[in-house]
């Protein structure tokens, strides 16, 4: 079977959805490899690179494409209406596995299923222990998380640790994380070991001990309220108006004291919540930094704007960078290519090297979006169409 690992064309966009590792171990399975010329350079994977893995190097996209039962990417194809028509270069029946945004994005989906091709949205992988290996949201958030406190240094016009000198003290930052989950935690490790002093606050009660364990301290607003907070697949829950209410209340104060913001807070399949109003950012000193790594859902921040670096009337900077893990490419390259690899083994038959798609499967039915012309996600299929009783079977 031909697997083809093409050029990524959206902009903001310098990761690639195969590393020569996962193409050796690709190669390996018995699978032909073929890597759209520098698909991988702005990654540092270059062509030799692959070439070296055993993968065939295409002159474009197209030579790439040319009899792949197979397509890797990492953001979902262009339509025609986006400048570059990537979805016309999908053949009926190729098997398209790249990050879809499927909830997000309903008309590309019925793009999809029009077109013929089967699709696999990396984003829906199931929170269970059997799927971590295969997690990309909590791969990317990781390095996103991470990233987002090295921007924010770089924008900080002060030190972050406690620096005490013959001239002078100076005091430690003070780093305020917004949503503990993946990107939370990490940019919570990543600020302490920087020697900020971190506080952190999330809506779920189970992040309180997660919080504490890296040193931080956790903004709660009520207890038992925060039970009830979590979704079984592990994500926040939109809270009630009363504790929004409340919750703005006390982030406020917090932020009064703040020097560094990381908003992190997402809901699956909706808008971003606002947590930072404009009435806080305008309370909050001058010289301050908010790193909005939700801005491509809306934001949790409000002001911010997509791909942008916004400096308010009192001096507070709110950064809004495009795609964070593109900006740690090579990295974030390598995890999802890893991420890739293992969700293979589930759809690869070992024997035939062809595709095998079984639905029993929980992360496989989980993940798969179209499949002959069809929309057959449960999230995202239409509702069956209720049928009328016959003469012979009245309701009951």
């Amino acid at each position: 079977m031909k697997v083809a690992i093409i050029k990524e064309t959206r902009a903001h966009e310098k990761r690639v959805a195969a590393s020569p590792e996962t193409v050796k171990k690709m190669i390996a399975l018995g699978l032909e490899v073929v890597v759209e010329k520098d698909a991988g350079t702005a990654a540092a994977f270059p062509d030799a690179a692959y070439a070296a893995a055993g993968a065939t190097v295409a002159p474009d996209a197209a030579a790439a494409l040319d009899g792949a039962e197979l397509v890797l990417k990492v953001q979902r194809p262009q339509l025609a209406d986006e400048g570059t028509d990537e979805l016309a270069g999908l053949k009926p029946g190729v098997t398209l596995v790249a990050i879809l945004g499927a909830l997000q994005n309903r008309a590309d989906v019925e793009a999809y299923a029009k077109a013929g091709i089967t699709t696999f949205s990396m984003d829906l992988i199931p929170r269970i222990t059997r799927a971590q290996s295969m997690d990309v949201l909590s791969s990317q958030a990781n390095l996103a998380g991470y990233k987002a406190v090295v921007e924010a240094a770089t924008e900080y016009g002060h030190a972050f640790p406690m620096m005490m000198t013959a001239a002078g003290t100076i005091p430690p930052a003070r780093v305020t994380v917004m949503g503990a989950g993946v990107a939370g935690l990490q940019a919570i490790a990543t600020a302490r070991r920087l020697g900020a002093i971190v506080s952190a606050f999330d809506v779920r009660a189970a992040a309180k001990e997660q919080v504490e364990s890296l040193g931080a301290s956790f903004i709660e607003v009520d207890a038992e309220a925060a039970k009830e907070a979590e979704t079984a697949g592990g994500y926040a829950k939109e809270m009630s108006e009363d504790y929004q209410r409340r919750q703005r209340e006390k982030i406020h104060e917090i932020l009064k004291k703040a020097d560094l913001v990381i908003c992190t807070a997402l809901i699956p399949g909706k808008k971003a919540p606002v947590l930072v109003t404009k009435e806080m950012i305008a309370d909050m000193k001058p010289g301050s930094v908010i790193v909005d790594l939700a801005i491509e859902n809306g934001g949790n921040a409000e002001g911010g704007k997509f791909g942008k670096i916004v400096t308010t009337a009192n001096g507070v900077k709110l950064v809004g960078h495009a795609n964070m893990p593109s900006r740690i490419a090579a990295d974030a390259s390598a995890l999802y290519a890893k991420n890739l690899l293992n969700f293979l083994s589930l759809i690869v038959d070992k024997e035939t090297k062809g595709l095998k798609i079984d639905t029993a499967d929980e992360i496989i039915k989980g993940t798969l979006v179209t499949r002959d012309s069809q929309i057959v996600h449960p999230a995202l299929a239409p509702a069956p169409a209720p049928t009328e009783p016959s003469p012979a079977q009245p309701a009951a």
